[in-house]
């Protein structure tokens, strides 16, 4: 399978996020590209850099004017007072009313969802070329690879259309949806880290040509808490063309596959040209985040359920953090997908 990667993901190396009310390390930090790069290569991957695409793909999902927050943020907040060494907002209106006020720290607030997308020098640069890789996978799969795979650093799922959260600044996955969609009428995007994509179902959530399915851990208990709900279905002309499927957290293999399986019904019936997953290995039972307890077997049965969907496959890496099962587990699934393909 085709893999396109790059390296300018390294200089995004966040120090902190809030947990439980307090600063702690970040878990997405540049060593998971490392652990990927190696379960590609022991699954014989072929590695490809990444192409640049410029701005107009992002520009099909993302607003100009948090593309340009982004791009300056980092710069602008070095000059305030006393700042620390990445922008991290401390004041949320979370959209209901309120004006987006001159200040750069209201500012943030307003572009980021949370306390866990600090913006450092370099996170633009490395979230603006992950974009570049997602679109060069989906290159892979429009010349007719029967999948390709997009390691992305940073994550992208829990980006909205203009707002920052969960480790993620753009939607990788919503990017490479809506590339596709320049080739396909319609797109199914299925989505298996263990945090719902709540980002990438809200980008979608008034369409029905881009079905979003999501198979997470239950968020009245976990991240990112407020969406990933079953009766979330869409709106207006996507209602309909949203299904949540959430398990319990602590899952195992069997229960998270299932789901997987259960999802195919609603994917064939959409009858979309192209499938794009929401890579997520962060369901593993090392996973520092501890949503559930899926093996490399589990992942092996997951790669190949989506195999037997029987359709052109993109796969883009979203969450999965640091431990000695990351890479395996990658090998894992694309092992299992290239199996049953």
């Amino acid at each position: 399978m085709k893999a396109a990667f790059t390296d300018l993901h390294r200089g995004h190396d966040p120090k902190r996020f809030v947990l439980r009310g307090k600063f702690a390390q970040g878990e997405e930090r540049p060593e998971r590209a490392d652990r990927l790069t190696a379960g590609l290569q022991a699954g014989n991957h072929t590695l490809h850099p990444a192409e640049i695409f410029g701005q107009g793909p992002r520009l099909g999902v993302h607003t100009v004017d948090y593309l340009r927050f982004l791009e300056e943020a980092a710069a602008e907040w070095k000059l305030l007072a006393d700042a620390s060494d990445e922008v991290l907002g401390n004041v949320h209106p979370v959209r209901r009313g309120g004006t987006m006020p001159l200040s750069l720290t209201g500012r943030a607030g307003w572009y980021m969802q949370d306390m866990a997308c600090g913006i450092g020098p370099e996170t633009w640069i490395a979230a603006s070329s992950a974009t570049d890789v997602a679109v060069t996978a989906a290159e892979f799969v429009i010349e007719g690879e029967r999948a390709a795979y997009a390691l992305c650093r940073p994550p992208g799922h829990h980006a909205y259309r203009d707002m920052a959260g969960g480790h993620c600044f753009i939607n990788n996955t919503a990017v490479a949806a809506q590339y596709l969609r320049s080739v396909h009428d319609r797109v199914a995007v299925l989505d298996i880290d263990i945090h719902h994509g709540n980002g990438t179902q809200a980008i979608f959530y008034d369409r029905p040509d881009v079905l979003t399915v999501s198979v997470h851990a239950d968020p009245n208990r976990f991240y990112p808490f407020f969406w990933g709900y079953a009766h979330e279905r869409g709106e207006g002309a996507g209602e309909g063309f949203n299904l949540n499927i959430p398990v319990a957290q602590g899952a195992d293999n069997g229960a998270y596959v299932a789901a997987i399986e259960h999802s195919a019904r609603t994917i064939a019936a959409f009858d979309p040209g192209v499938l794009v997953v929401a890579l997520g290995l962060d369901a593993s039972s090392d996973d520092p985040f501890g949503g559930a307890k899926v093996t490399a077997e589990g992942f092996r049965q997951a790669g190949a359920a989506i195999a037997r969907m029987g359709l052109p496959t993109l796969f883009v890496q979203e969450g999965g953090y640091l431990s000695d099962s990351l890479g395996p587990n990658l090998t894992a699934v694309l092992g299992g997908f290239e199996a049953a393909a």
